[in-house]
C-alpha cells in the first residue's frame, strides 16, 4: 500500500516552495521531480510518473519550482519558467533540504525533469554531483542546461517522443557534450507531452528501471555504469497498439 503524500514546505533564499513528498517503507531513494514550463507540482503525467514509482518501492518528491508570488509574474512575463539557473537553484536546495532531512537523509537522489525541468534537473546535478545519483528526462529540453552539461557525472536517460522530433535533434545535439553515461530512448508513436493511450505508461516504466537500478541500496559512484551506453539510442518496443 502507497503512503499519503505529506505537504512539505523548502525553504530556498528567502523564500519557501510548496512540494509533496511520499516516502515508501524501506525506500533507498527519493526522486524530486522538476516540472516543465507552465507546470506545477500537480502536473497529471508527473503524478502519474510518481505514482508509478512509490509502486516500485521509491520516495518522491512533487514540488514547485517557484512561489505564489513568482508564478503570478510568471503568468504574465513568462520569463521565470525559463530561468534554468534559478530553477535548478531550487532544486539544489531541494536536494539540500532532502539531505538534511531526518526521514530521507540516508537516501540517495534522483531528478525527473519535464520539459524545460530537465535542463534545470540536469544543471543541478552538474552543481550537486555528490548528490544526484540519476537522472531522467522526460520529453526535455537538456541543451538548456549549456555548458553545465559537460560536468554531469550521473548516469541519464533522456526519454523523448518518436514524433517530437526537433526534442530529439536537440537531445542528440546535448548527449554529445555530455562525458556522463546516458542513453536516448524514443517512444515510438508518442507526441511531446506524451499523451497518447499508454505513452506516459513508457516513460513510468523505463523511469522506474533506471531509478531502481540507480537508487539501489549499496555504494554507487556517480558515472561508475558502463561507459558504453554513452550516446546510445534506442526504441522501447511497446505493446500498445
Amino acid at each position: 500500500m502507497q503512503n499519503k503524500p505529506n505537504a512539505v514546505r523548502i525553504p530556498v533564499d528567502g523564500a519557501v516552495l510548496n512540494g509533496d513528498l511520499t516516502l515508501q517503507p524501506s525506500a533507498s531513494g527519493v526522486v524530486v521531480f522538476a516540472h516543465g514550463s507552465g507546470s506545477s507540482r500537480h502536473s497529471p503525467r508527473n503524478r502519474a510518473v510518481a505514482a508509478s514509482l512509490q509502486e516500485r518501492g521509491l520516495g518522491t518528491l512533487l514540488m514547485d519550482l517557484l512561489t505564489n508570488q513568482e508564478e503570478m509574474v510568471d503568468e504574465q512575463t513568462r520569463q521565470l519558467r525559463f530561468d534554468i539557473e534559478l530553477l535548478a537553484e531550487r532544486l539544489v536546495a531541494a536536494m539540500g533540504w532532502l539531505h538534511l532531512d531526518d526521514r530521507t537523509r540516508d537516501m540517495k537522489i534522483g531528478l525527473f525533469g519535464a520539459s524545460t525541468g530537465a535542463g534545470a534537473a540536469l544543471f543541478a546535478a552538474a552543481a550537486r554531483p555528490q548528490l544526484a545519483q540519476a537522472v531522467v528526462s522526460r520529453g526535455g529540453r537538456p541543451d538548456l542546461a549549456g555548458p553545465a552539461l559537460a560536468s554531469v557525472r550521473c548516469p541519464t536517460l533522456l526519454i523523448v517522443g518518436e514524433y517530437d522530433e526537433q526534442v530529439i535533434d536537440l537531445n542528440r545535439e546535448a548527449m554529445e557534450k555530455m562525458a556522463a553515461p546516458t542513453r536516448l530512448v524514443i517512444v515510438p508513436r508518442a507526441t511531446h507531452l506524451f499523451e497518447e493511450p499508454g505513452a506516459i505508461d513508457d516513460v513510468a516504466r523505463l523511469a522506474g528501471d533506471w531509478f531502481t537500478e540507480y537508487l539501489a541500496p549499496g555504494p554507487q559512484e556517480p558515472g561508475s555504469v558502463e561507459s558504453s551506453m554513452r550516446g546510445g539510442s534506442s526504441h522501447v518496443t511497446g505493446s500498445r497498439a
